[in-house]
C-alpha cells in the first residue's frame, strides 16, 4: 500500500506557566495554616503519587525543604493506591523513576502497603488508610487536578482522590473501584470528607498543568477549603487540556500509551473512547480506527489502556509486565480497557490494516492523525483530507508540505523524528547520548 502523505500541524493552545516552581511551593506552605495543625517539630507525611506530573521531584523537594525550615520532620509517603504492582518495592521504584528518592529529597521514603481501618464508608465497607500517613503528626498531599479518565463528577483527579484512593493503598482503592462509577462519583467524596475530619490532613498543594505538561498553577488547599475550591480548579484544568482539533477521524495513530501520560494509558478525554462498562463514549471525536504502537518506558510494562486500540504491535504486547498490569486492571474493576486487540509485527502493518478497515475505499481519502501520546497534542501530523479544516481553524498552523510517512525498511515509524520534543523524542536523545 502507498501510505497517505502527512504534514506537521501545530495547535496553538494557551500555555500559562509557573516560572518559579520551588519558590511558589515554599511561599504557599509558609503562608498556609499548617503550623496551626501540626505540632512544632512534628512528623509530616508528604504524599506523592504515581502520575507523571512534570517536575514532581522539584515540587516534592521544595515541600520537604520548606517543612524542614519550619522545624517539621517530613518524609515521603507513596500515595498511589495499587500502582507499582501493589508492592513496597514497586511503588518505591515508581517514585525513583520520577527522581523522588531519599537522597534527592533529603527525607525518608515510606512505600509500605500497610493500612489501618478508620471507619466504614456509606455502603458499610471499611475505610482503609496508609499506616505511615496515619501515624504522622500531619499530612501534606501533592497532586495534579485534572479531568479523570473514568468518570465525570464534582471531584475527579486531585487532592480528594489522592487522600481517598492514593492513601487507601491497594485495599482502599479496591473498596472504591469495586462499585464502579457509583464508587467514584458518590463514595469517593464521602470517604474524602470522612478522612479530612478523621486524619491529620493538614494541607494540599493542587497542581494544574498546561497542555505542554508544564506547571501552570499551584494552589494551596486547606482542609476547610478543599471541597469548596477543588471543583473550580477542575474546571480550569479542563480548559487547559490539549484536545484533538477534529470531530471525525478515520485513523488515529498514537505513538505510545503510558501511565505517565494518563492513568488509563490513553486519555479518554482526548480520544473520545471512554470504554467503561455501562457508560457511553463521548460525542467527539468520533474515531473509526485507533492504533497504538508502543508503551512508554516509564510505564514499567503496565500496558493498561491497550484495549482502547483496535490494532497494536507485537512489540507493545511483548513488553507487558503481567503482574503490574493485572493488579492495576483488577483493582480498577474496569476490564474493558485491558483487552488485547489484534496484534501485528510492525508499525507499517498495523497502519496499513487500520487504513484498509477504516471504511474508506480510497486510502488517499482517509482522515489520518498521528500524535506521540494523548498528553502531548500541541504538535500532530495529518493527512491531506484534513487540510481544509486546518486552514479554516485559526488555532491551527500547517508547518510543512505533505510528505511520505517516515517508515523505515523494517517497518518502524520514526516517532522520535516526527516528534523530537515529545517524551519519546527526548528519551531517544538521552539513550543516544549514552
Amino acid at each position: 500500500m502507498d501510505l497517505p502523505k502527512l504534514a506537521r500541524v501545530r495547535q496553538h493552545i494557551p500555555q500559562p506557566r509557573v516560572e518559579d516552581v520551588p519558590g511558589t511551593v515554599r511561599r504557599l506552605i509558609l503562608e498556609s495554616r499548617i503550623r496551626d495543625r501540626v505540632p512544632a517539630g512534628g512528623t509530616v507525611a508528604v504524599g506523592v503519587g504515581s502520575r507523571g506530573i512534570t517536575g514532581i521531584a522539584t515540587i516534592a523537594g521544595a515541600a520537604v525543604q520548606t517543612l524542614k525550615e519550619m522545624g517539621f520532620k517530613p518524609f515521603i509517603v507513596a500515595a498511589m493506591g495499587s500502582h507499582g504492582g501493589a508492592t513496597r518495592e514497586g511503588q518505591a521504584e515508581l517514585l525513583a523513576g520520577y527522581g523522588v528518592t531519599a537522597e534527592a529529597m533529603g527525607a525518608p521514603i515510606k512505600s509500605d502497603m500497610d493500612t489501618v481501618v478508620l471507619g466504614t464508608n456509606p455502603i458499610g465497607l471499611p475505610i482503609y488508610f496508609d499506616r505511615n500517613a496515619h501515624e504522622a503528626d500531619g499530612i501534606v498531599l501533592l497532586n495534579r487536578v485534572k479531568p479523570h479518565t473514568d468518570f465525570r463528577s464534582t471531584y475527579e483527579s486531585g487532592v480528594v482522590k489522592m487522600l481517598t484512593i492514593g492513601l487507601g493503598k491497594r485495599d482502599g482503592a479496591s473498596q472504591v473501584h469495586k462499585l464502579g462509577i457509583r464508587g467514584l462519583q458518590e463514595v469517593l467524596p464521602a470517604v474524602g470528607r470522612f478522612l479530612v475530619k478523621n486524619t491529620k490532613f493538614a494541607l494540599g498543594l493542587a497542581i494544574l498543568e498546561n497542555s505542554r505538561d508544564e506547571t501552570a498553577e499551584i494552589v494551596a488547599l486547606e482542609p476547610d477549603t478543599l471541597f469548596d475550591r477543588e471543583p473550580a480548579l477542575l474546571d480550569k484544568a479542563r480548559e487547559l487540556m490539549g484536545r484533538l482539533p477534529f470531530d471525525q477521524i478515520d485513523l488515529l495513530v498514537v505513538g505510545e500509551l503510558g501511565k505517565n501520560y494518563s492513568g488509563s494509558g490513553m486519555d479518554p478525554n482526548v480520544i473520545g473512547r471512554l470504554m467503561m462498562e455501562t457508560q457511553d463514549d463521548f460525542e467527539t471525536p468520533r474515531i473509526t480506527r485507533l492504533v497504538v504502537l508502543d508503551v512508554s518506558d516509564e510505564s514499567h510494562g503496565n500496558i493498561v489502556g491497550v484495549g482502547f486500540a483496535d490494532l497494536t504491535t507485537e512489540r507493545l504486547v511483548a513488553r507487558l509486565d503481567p503482574m503490574s498490569f493485572r493488579i492495576n486492571v483488577l483493582t480498577s474493576c474496569s476490564l474493558e480497557r485491558a483487552r488485547i486487540p489484534i496484534t501485528l509485527p510492525t508499525d507499517r502493518e498495523v497502519i496499513e490494516k487500520a487504513i484498509e478497515t477504516c471504511w474508506r475505499i480510497d486510502p488517499a481519502e482517509a482522515r489520518i492523525v498521528v500524535i506521540p501520546n494523548t498528553l502531548e497534542v500541541e504538535e500532530l501530523w495529518v493527512s491531506e483530507p484534513l487540510d481544509a479544516e486546518v486552514q479554516a481553524n485559526s488555532r491551527l498552523t500547517r508547518e510543512t508540505d505533505f510528505m511520505p510517512m517516515p517508515i523505515s525498511a523494517d517497518g518502524a515509524l520514526d516517532r522520535a523524528g516526527m516528534f523530537p520534543e515529545s517524551v519519546c523524542g527526548r528519551r531517544n536523545r538521552t539513550k543516544a547520548a549514552h
